[in-house]
This record gives C-alpha cells, sequence and structure tokens, in this order.
C-alpha cells in the first residue's frame, strides 16, 4: 500500500526533514509512527497526501508514484486516502450530518446517495443520533469521532491518522483506538501517528520510529 525508497526532504530554509527513508506498508497493514516533535512525523504524511513532494527518493501509494503524479490527478488521489486530525478540523457553522456530508459533496455524489453514506458512517462511530447537533455542543471525544466519521465517509482504503488522541483522556482515547482496530479489521489500511508511547504499547502493533528525520526503529515497542 505504502512504500518509501530512499526518501529525502529537504525544505527551502535548508531543513533536512526526512534523510533516506525507506519502509514498507502491505496492504490491511495497521501501523504506529512515533518520535520527538520534529522527528519528520507529520512530513511523512503530508508526502503521502501530496502536501508535499519528496526532494529526492520515491514515494508509492498503492502502485503510483507520487513523484510522477501530475496536478491534475491530486485531487482524485487524495479522495483515496482519510485523514484524521489532532483538532478535528470541524466546521462549527454546519451540523454534524454536514460536516461528514462534505467531502461527499465535493466528489459530486447525488443527495441520496450521500445520505445513505453519511448516516452509514456516524452509525459506525455511534453517532446517528446526533447527525443535527452542532459539532460544538458536543464532547471532545464525540467532536473526534465526527472527524472520523468524515475521514471513513468515502471508504477509502487508506486512513491517516495525525495524534487523533492528543487532546483526550486515556479512556476516550482508548475508545477511539478501538474504532482505529474496526475499519482496520475490514481491510483499511492505517497509519497513526502519535506521541503516547502507552497506548502504542498496549495496541501491539508495528512501530515506525523517526528521529531527525530517519528510520530508527521498525517492529514492536
Amino acid at each position: 500500500m505504502i512504500k518509501f525508497s530512499q526518501v529525502n526532504k529537504r525544505y527551502p530554509n535548508g531543513q533536512e526533514a526526512l534523510s533516506g527513508l525507506s519502509f514498507d506498508i502491505a496492504d490491511g497493514e495497521m501501523v504506529f509512527l512515533t518520535g520527538r516533535s520534529g522527528a519528520g512525523k507529520s512530513t511523512l504524511m503530508k508526502l503521502i497526501m501530496l502536501m508535499e513532494r519528496a526532494t529526492s527518493g520515491q514515494v508509492f501509494v498503492d502502485g503510483q508514484n507520487l513523484n510522477r503524479m501530475p496536478g491534475r490527478s491530486v485531487p482524485f488521489h487524495r479522495r483515496q486516502v482519510g485523514v484524521v486530525f489532532q483538532d478535528h478540523q470541524l466546521l462549527f457553522d454546519r451540523s454534524v450530518y454536514e460536516n461528514v456530508a462534505l467531502p461527499l459533496q465535493i466528489a459530486g455524489f447525488q443527495l441520496k446517495e450521500i445520505g445513505r453514506k453519511v448516516r452509514a458512517a456516524l452509525d459506525k462511530v455511534g453517532l446517528l443520533g446526533k447527525e443535527k447537533h452542532n459539532p460544538i455542543a458536543l464532547s471532545g471525544g464525540e467532536q473526534q469521532r465526527v472527524g472520523i466519521a468524515r475521514a471513513v465517509v468515502n471508504k477509502p482504503p487508506l486512513l491517516l491518522a495525525d495524534e487523533p488522541t492528543g487532546n483526550l483522556d486515556p479512556e476516550l482515547s482508548a475508545e477511539i483506538m478501538q474504532l482505529f482496530q474496526q475499519f482496520n479489521a475490514v481491510g483499511v489500511t492505517i497509519l497513526i501517528a502519535s506521541h503516547d508511547l502507552s497506548i502504542v504499547k498496549r495496541m501491539q502493533q508495528r512501530v515506525l520510529g523517526l528521529a531527525g528525520g530517519q528510520l530508527v526503529h521498525d517492529g514492536l515497542l
């Protein structure tokens, strides 16, 4: 699903964010990405999302060489990747339903199909009864669930999560991780960036550890 081959990323200011990075993530695998702030976790995810491109080396997602992908193909590529953020990035002037429906509207789905998909996604995260609520009226854990529903509403084969439990207490964090396990169980490839090593150890999944933009660990913690 994901392949990095000798990937380097240098920003215009001279910062070397990633250096000689190589790894493979198989279809249907669940992997954690760890490292201190500035280790390169966010840059790695931006390369997968094509928010940035590698300075050198090759990045492949589902067999596609992202370095060679033309700009016109980027929107379609991004629709194949669900993304969950630490701060949810929800729109507080819209309802829960409207937030989750947004990716489908952008993709041009018909209203009837949007309704079916949104309710299915909200049902999976346990929020079907709150589709008319404004996100600001929800708890932090519920807001994160809305963010997850929005990320998976189009059933992407790949899900990225950047510190998805960073603002949650341990009990809510465990619930969010259970949701990721459920999606992984039906074949979704998942890459989760997290600095919470207690959660990572408890999940007993493969861990990619970064330090200074380099891969320093690959395996269980």
